[in-house]
């Protein structure tokens, strides 16, 4: 099947051919079909899918489809962190090239100020970390009553985090009549609980990864004391000929120490987690993505929405 048999409009169609795309992935060819047909999608898929695509697209088109003068959101987007927040914006920013709507995302770790007078001149799109969202909303400087369109992203990521009380309390500020979709890679109970709350009669969507990790990643394993790990890393580091590597930790001060461990061993490396500012994380990531930087120490959670190639 390829873009042209969703029934998908021409100015997304432009974009989708200017950037070398004529088949959809398996998320995007059930899922677009399911959210233009005005459908609650619950959608269970891994990172790397092509699952932004799938409810960029469509929340694009039904827009594009309903005009509506408004300075307030008419869609919003839940993402639980910075990094894959500002990722969505981008996709919007992309897929609507050819199209008038105005997109912004909102997190943590800047000033509120540019962000609320963003949000004054209008906005039609709004991708959003629960934090600062429900910050603002404390504020009195959100308005839902425009919501049309509900996505919330990495919607288990959002719960392993501890924003399941902030997630209940933005998704019930919104309009009762709305068009919903949740993402996850997993289905735990606290998830099925949520879309029982506030999804409609929701189509389930599930895809089964093509390839395992053990397929596609030649993966070792090392057996090592803890006052041998640096030495055996500064080992594999010089004996492989790696330009990008990501190593993950469990610990922010353990992000830290390695990185800084790794530049006294005369390797270029950088450290993001959630005690970094996000200029300095926006940094990091750009100067790893350039080269700049050979080798970045993430945690977990700060990792989520990283999309780099050549890793």
């Amino acid at each position: 099947m390829e873009f042209e048999e969703l029934n998908i409009i021409k100015p997304i169609l432009k974009v989708l051919k200017e950037k070398g795309y004529v088949e959809p992935t398996p998320i995007q060819e059930k899922t677009i079909p399911l959210l233009l047909d005005h459908k609650d999608v619950i959608g269970i898929a891994q990172t790397g899918t092509g699952k932004t695509a799938a409810f960029a697209i469509p929340v694009l088109q039904k827009l594009h489809e309903r005009s509506l003068k408004t300075t307030t959101p008419r869609a919003l987007i839940l993402a639980p962190t910075r990094e894959l927040a500002a990722q969505i914006s981008e996709s919007f920013k992309i897929y609507g090239k050819f199209l008038s709507f105005k997109h912004l995302a909102i997190y943590g770790g800047v000033k509120t100020v540019p962000q609320i007078r963003a949000l004054e001149r209008g906005v039609d799109i709004l991708i959003a970390t629960p934090g600062r969202l429900i910050d603002l909303m404390n504020q009195g400087k959100i308005d839902f009553r425009k919501i049309e369109f509900l996505v919330f992203d990495e919607a288990d990521r959002m719960l392993d985090m501890g924003f399941m009380k902030d997630v209940k309390k933005i998704a019930s500020a919104l309009p009762v009549e709305k068009q919903s979709l949740f993402f996850s890679a997993t289905m735990s109970n606290q998830i099925a609980d949520l879309t029982r709350d506030f999804l409609k009669n929701p189509t389930r969507v599930e895809i089964t990864p093509q390839s395992t990790p053990v397929e596609k990643i030649e993966q070792c394993v090392f057996y090592v004391d803890q006052e041998n790990k640096n030495e055996l890393l500064l080992d594999l580091i010089s004996q492989q000929k790696m330009s990008c590597i990501l190593i993950f930790v469990a610990m922010k001060h353990k992000a830290d120490k390695v990185a800084t461990m790794l530049n006294r061993a005369g390797i270029n490396a950088d450290a993001i987690h959630g005690n970094k500012s996000q200029f300095q994380r926006t940094r990091a990531l750009n100067n790893f993505k350039i080269g700049k930087i050979k080798v970045l120490v993430a945690t977990d959670i700060a990792a989520r929405g990283i999309d780099i190639n050549n890793i």
